[in-house]
């Protein structure tokens, strides 16, 4: 693995209200031994006032990734993606939306609102280390991608205007 990522592991978000799957998570980083620092948040408004910087999250530092459940109560996953992808400051960082949800509808929906990546959460421990150990090249990617932003005439290279701030997507993980 990549040395600066043993010393800056990638930071992830995970925002889940189910706590088995959030151990479950936890389980499989650690079985798959990925360079990452993992918090995890019980529903989308902890989320967004983690991300905002509000009440009890003054200190928190950006993630570099974040790991968004689609159905949970108080604020859903699609409320915060919405949110994310409106704020300049948060924009920038992909979302991985891990769902038991295989609906079309809901699919179509995070893309539109600019998902990174949908994954449909396996049953089995096993396809679930498997689906981590996709999510730590997608890390490597986004290491790799911080380390070495595109310089400022690169974004013509890339479809975006000069003075857009937005990057390229780093590669999906998923297909």
């Amino acid at each position: 693995m990549d040395r600066l990522l043993e010393v800056n592991p990638i930071r992830v978000l995970l925002v889940e209200d189910n706590p088995a799957d959030v151990h479950l998570t936890k389980l499989a980083f650690e079985s798959a031994h990925l360079a990452v620092h993992l918090e995890a948040v019980s529903d989308g408004e902890e989320a967004l006032n983690y991300l905002q910087r509000g009440p009890g999250f003054e200190e928190q530092r950006r993630p570099d990734l974040i790991l968004l459940d689609l159905n949970m109560a108080k604020i859903n996953g699609k409320q915060v993606l919405s949110v994310i992808k409106r704020d300049v400051l948060l924009k920038s960082i992909p979302v991985i939306i891990m769902t038991t949800s295989d609906a079309d509808s809901d699919i179509v929906d995070m893309y539109n609102l600019q998902a990174n990546t949908y994954l449909t959460k396996p049953i089995e421990f096993e396809k679930f280390i498997q689906a981590v150990l996709r999510l730590d090249e997608f890390s490597v990617s986004i290491e790799r991608m911080n380390r070495n932003p595109p310089p400022q005439n690169a974004h013509a290279a890339h479809g975006f205007d000069a003075g857009d701030d937005a990057r390229p997507k780093p590669p999906l993980p998923f297909g």
